[in-house]
């Protein structure tokens, strides 16, 4: 079975296209030129592809599943920010090849992320000689940025570039309206309400500056061998300044207290990652090989909180100082992985394969919330509030072994596989107070040290079925997958010490979580015609212990009497999730081009917590539309709509998002320079609507991460054509995974 080289170079030629391919285990979306996302970040690519959500806070789901897990170039990476999305939308959408969408990944991937994996292929250039491009953007809300690619190859050794510079100035605005109800303490007495109703409304000016750069180089020992090496830096310093209006009424809904907050937020973040790959290729056959891949990330952020709250009007008789508080937050991440892979052909059509992942993870964040000391008579003295302050160490070990083998009989090809799991958490909280202070001030237990280990099996069926193939384009085929996932917690989902994410809002960890496991099988057809193809896939997902957040009421409150409410992840019994996708794309002519895809799920979840119900069954969905006309003068144009339809957890119900981008572009330079003007969320209408209930109140909530942005940009491209002479798909970049059993 040899590894099809041809459909390697094929992804090359059409890489100014947006095309599909179907694998065994995978969806390939070559990114190509999306004007829409020309000046953007890799979010924002992120964002078109079929499948895939960004929420208006960066969350990136997948069928509507937010559990995915984010690989760049098939492995975990400093780049995804070890685990956190935010570095995503730092980082340029112009570095992406292709992205692939595994909703049955086989088993040499991680078996983390019950959603799937979305794993980036980033571009790399495989041109002899020195070739790259240069981009610059310039944007309103203040979006400004440089990035350049540069890449010098031999035939002996490659070097390879990526760096890039962004500063951004953009405005979020929050708006809550809380309605309290009447509660009762344990006598049954009704407890008196300071406030019956409090409006907030926030502005947030978000001022980010963005240093990366990655560079290596890939040698050629000889030919059937090569050693890569590469080094990923990234540097952000990042500052909010919020100002916060709050409005109080009494039970007469009357006017009865005005406060202003401001605060200020400043954090810098240093992460780097180190990576090695060792390819080596046995004989004649290509396939035959062995790979070694290490890695080690590091990274450190520092961030520093300012917040000072006065009365723009209060009843004097009636009214509380408000405290001066800073909050200091260190946090330092390292992360190991060894990883190791054999690939064994056995005959023409079928592939042994088994390999070991290790990732080793430790981070430890240091907490520490000073405030004034306003009981003593102190005013403008600051104090250490040894109740919240802490220190949580926290260690991640999984280690991995695999196995799988695939064969291809005539129309039909299957890939069978396991994967052997072992993980230890570890978590250890250094505080200033004895766990019986712990119990008295926040009124239940709190583990401050604790040591969780668990051993899982993860199977991988996946076959793929040809009806029909042909040399004039037209393909059909039909897949058909089963997989077993897992959600680990970790971080602050694990950290039992409450954190603080205002004066009336306290996020608390569950280190009793247990992991979330989930069984899914998936049927899809693809149809491809000459200017038209269709493609469509049923699933079902059922997760055992599945996370949710909740918000509960603590009974404490604020000096000036606003009660404060803490929220915590449970595990849920059971989370059952039923979907279809469906995809279109039609070429009719050559200066036409539409796209459109829809997502449809429905989930029913079941369990309680603290005597509370949160079971809930919702169905939500979600639609694309995009379409690219060539107009005269050879410009073009594009058009991309999103709609995300309304949904419901167990607390709260989401409206309905719908945002529109449209973009012109030119190329110039005899082709070698490109111009474009993109307008992103042009109706300025991708606003996060939300209302929460819980028994002792109901919020609305509106929310708006980003506004409407107007960016200008241009790319100029030099030395970059295809050569037949190419080493294509020799470098380990983790793309190629199964690409051999296309069926």
């Amino acid at each position: 079975m040899a590894l099809d080289v041809a459909s390697l170079n094929e992804v090359m030629v059409v890489a100014e296209r947006t095309t599909v391919e179907i694998k065994l285990d995978k969806k390939v979306y070559n990114i190509g030129k999306d004007l829409t996302t020309a000046g953007g970040t890799v979010s924002d690519a992120l964002n078109n592809v079929p499948s895939v959500a960004v929420d208006v806070e960066g969350a990136i789901s997948l069928r509507g599943n937010e559990n995915v897990r984010i690989l760049i170039n098939g492995k975990p990476s400093a780049m995804a920010g070890f685990g956190d999305s935010n570095i995503l939308s730092q980082l340029p959408a112009e570095a992406i090849e292709r992205v692939e969408v595994i909703t049955s990944p086989s088993a040499r991937y991680d078996a983390e992320g019950t959603a799937g994996i979305l794993n980036i292929i980033l571009r790399q250039k495989e041109t002899l000689g020195f070739n790259g491009s240069v981009n610059l953007t310039a944007g309103n809300p203040d979006n400004l940025g440089v990035s350049a690619t540069l890449n010098y190859r031999k035939e002996k050794y490659n070097l390879f570039s990526n760096f890039g510079w962004r500063y951004s100035d953009a405005p979020r605005t929050t708006f809550t309206d809380v309605d309290y109800y009447d509660t009762y303490d344990e006598d049954g007495q009704l407890r008196e309400l300071e406030f019956r109703k409090i409006i907030e409304d926030q502005n947030v000016d978000r001022l980010s500056r963005n240093y990366n750069a990655n560079i290596g180089m890939e040698y050629f020992l000889n030919e059937s061998s090569s050693v890569t090496g590469s080094l990923f830096y990234n540097f952000g310093n990042d500052s909010d300044i919020s100002t916060n209006n709050s409005d109080r009424f009494n039970d007469s809904y009357t006017l009865i207290e005005q406060t202003l907050r401001r605060e200020k937020e400043t954090e810098k973040d240093n992460k780097y990652q180190v990576a090695l790959n060792y390819v080596k290729r046995f004989g004649e056959d290509s396939d035959h090989k062995l790979t070694a891949d290490f890695q080690y990330e590091k990274d450190k952020e520092d961030g520093l909180t300012y917040l000072n709250e006065d009365y723009v009007f209060t009843d004097p008789s009636n009214s509380d100082v408000f405290q001066i508080e800073q909050e200091y937050t260190y946090e330092d991440q390292k992360e190991y992985l060894v990883q190791a892979d054999y690939v064994l052909p056995l005959g023409k059509d079928s592939r042994f394969e088994a390999g070991y992942r290790g990732n080793f993870k430790n981070s430890n964040t240091d907490y520490q919330l000073e405030q004034e000391d306003i009981e003593n008579g102190n005013f403008g003295n600051l104090v250490v509030n040894d109740t919240i302050s802490n220190i949580f160490d926290y260690t991640e070990n999984v280690n991995a072994l695999y196995t799988q083998y695939g064969s291809k009989i005539g129309r039909f090809s299957y890939l069978f596989g396991l994967r052997l799991e072992n993980t230890q958490l570890k978590g250890k909280i250094d505080s200033r107070l004895t766990e019986q202070e712990l119990v008295a001030e926040f009124g239940f237990p709190i583990d401050t040290d604790f040591n969780n280990n668990y051993l899982g099996l993860f199977p991988t069926v996946n076959f793929i079925y040809n009806l029909n193939t042909s040399d004039n384009g037209n393909e059909e085929s039909v897949t058909l997958g089963y997989n077993r996932r897992i959600n680990r917690p970790r971080g602050w989902y694990i950290n039992p010490f409450p954190s603080r994410s205002s004066r009336t809002n306290v996020f608390q960890g569950n280190p009793n979580l247990d992991p979330a496991y989930s069984s899914t099988f998936d049927l899809g057809y693809l149809k491809r015609w000459e200017k038209f193809t269709l493609t469509s896939s049923i699933y079902y997902q059922h997760e055992t212990d599945s996370f949710e957040r909740v918000q509960e009421n603590t009974g404490q409150t604020t000096t000036d009497g606003i009660d404060i409410i803490r929220t915590i992840p449970i595990n849920l019994a059971t989370n059952k999730r039923t979907g279809a996708e469906l995809g279109l794309m039609y070429n009719p002519e050559k200066w036409l081009r539409l796209n459109s895809s829809f997502n449809f799920f429905q989930f029913e979840t079941e369990g309680d917590f603290n005597g509370v119900d949160y079971g809930a069954k919702n169905t939500s969905w979600f639609a694309r539309f995009s379409s690219k006309v060539t107009l005269p003068l050879a410009i073009d144009w594009q058009t991309s709509a999103f709609y995300r339809g309304a949904r419901q957890d167990a607390q709260s119900d989401t409206e309905g998002i719908f945002s529109l981008d449209l973009a012109f572009s030119k190329e110039i330079l005899n082709k070698k320079a490109t111009v474009s003007v993109n307008v992103r969320d042009l109706l300025n209408s991708r606003k996060y609507e939300s209302v929460t209930t819980t028994d002792f109140y109901s919020r609305y909530s509106e929310f708006q991460w980003r506004q409407r942005q107007v960016n200008v940009s241009f790319i100029y491209r030099f030395n970059q054509r295809l050569n037949n002479k190419d080493r294509s798909g020799e470098r380990g970049n983790g793309g190629g995974d199964d690409m051999e059993f296309e069926g």
